[in-house]
């Protein structure tokens, strides 16, 4: 479970003690259930991560809302995009292994993180992913409810693919943007589970190259 939940439960159980004793405990009912909901939002399940060399998984719990042919700074990419309702688990990792290349926050607004606007609009944390051979660029998209993105790595900081890098609170998107080679494995529907389910395949001179990399860098 993320601490964020015990912080929150204890806090509303305090206020049931006080509210049961000042009015009765009828009353404390209510934010009881809440502290409920909010130890079981804040749950951080582990997950099996794909080992396979080329293997692009999933940041986050939810519904595939998009796969598109998209343009960032003028380079072209493929773009999925997974929505996480209130309730999904809202821990999100990292879709492959590398090294954090650049982040950039940028404020925005709260559209809905069902709507196109929501990927241009919205406050986020744009993540580039430097990998041996590849660059994959995966964003952490605020929502009408989400009011806060938390982002664990810095710049420079190695990560494993499905590790754990942070989350966003109360329903929110995150977009993970490829070159247009990779190999697509979900569509628009499916559900998918952050750190297991494998979103693409890079191409397959890439995964190799990755592959001999990281053994070479094991062997010294």
């Amino acid at each position: 479970m993320v601490r964020d939940g015990l912080y929150y439960a204890l806090g509303l159980c305090a206020v049931a003690a006080i509210v049961a004793w000042l009015a009765g405990p009828a009353y404390a009912v209510a934010p009881l259930l809440l502290a409920v909901f909010f130890l079981w939002f804040f749950r951080d399940p582990e997950r099996v991560i794909p080992v396979e060399a080329g293997v692009v998984v999933s940041p986050a719990d939810g519904k595939v809302t998009d796969v598109a042919s998209v343009e960032l700074n003028g380079r072209p990419l493929t773009r999925i995009s997974i929505f996480l309702s209130v309730f999904d688990v809202h821990v999100n990792r990292s879709p492959v292994a590398g090294r954090i290349a650049n982040l950039e926050y940028r404020h925005g607004r709260f559209h809905n993180a069902m709507s196109s606007a929501s990927a241009v609009e919205n406050e986020q944390n744009i993540v580039t992913v430097e990998g041996d051979s590849h660059t994959v660029i995966f964003k952490q998209i605020a929502g009408v409810l989400a009011r806060r993105i938390v982002f664990n790595k810095r710049v420079g900081d190695r990560v494993e693919r499905g590790e754990r890098v942070g989350l966003i609170r109360f329903g929110s998107r995150t977009d993970v943007l490829l070159d247009p080679g990779a190999e697509v494995q979900v569509a628009v529907g499916d559900r998918v589970r952050g750190g297991s389910s494998v979103l693409a395949h890079l191409p397959t001179a890439v995964a190799a190259g990755g592959e001999r990399s990281r053994r070479e860098e094991e062997a010294r």
